[in-house]
């Protein structure tokens, strides 16, 4: 079943839901800053186990003490869908975890 891109306005009512995450080049984006180098690590591999249980995957990007995410979805011509938004909700939960802010 194909993904359907969200409304400009209902993106803007995910991302009420998702302090931190904002709407940038089309994407979803977060970054966010951990305790050291070895905690982004653990965070980054926590996230990658996400994607693929999802089977939806962000660009990643791990920083020393930090860790940014970038989605859209491909299948949908590159627009913001529901399964970007689910990635962010399963990420915002992982951040707790680790302790990211």
């Amino acid at each position: 079943m194909p993904v359907e891109p969200l409304s400009q306005k209902e993106i803007e009512e995910r991302l009420a839901e998702l302090p931190g995450w904002s709407l940038e080049d089309g994407r979803l984006t977060r970054s966010y800053r951990l305790g050291s180098h070895f905690a982004a690590t653990a965070m980054v591999v926590h996230i990658a186990q996400t994607q693929e249980e999802l089977d939806h995957h962000s660009d990643l990007i791990l920083g020393y003490d930090t860790v940014s995410l970038a989605v859209h979805t491909h299948s949908a011509g590159g627009a913001v869908t529901e399964k970007d938004v689910e990635l962010a909700r399963r990420v915002e939960g992982l951040a707790a975890v680790h302790a990211a802010h």
